[in-house]
């Protein structure tokens, strides 16, 4: 299994792809809910933790 631990301004891979094709998100905030930004269209969303931890496929840097 990965190593799924992450921090602020990390990059991250998602199972599921962004309506803009992309699915490498950066990490912006961390706390209670994470905030990502999209690398391709700069689109930030937030998301619940426990959530966060059930899409992310990969660490990538």
């Amino acid at each position: 299994m990965q190593d799924k631990s992450y921090e602020l301004g990390t990059i991250v891979e998602m199972k599921k792809g962004h309506p803009c094709g992309e699915n490498k998100w950066q990490v912006i905030r961390l706390g209670a809910d994470i905030k990502v930004k999209c690398l391709k269209c700069g689109r930030t969303v937030m998301i619940p933790r426990i959530e966060f931890n059930k899409k992310i496929k990969k660490v990538i840097g």
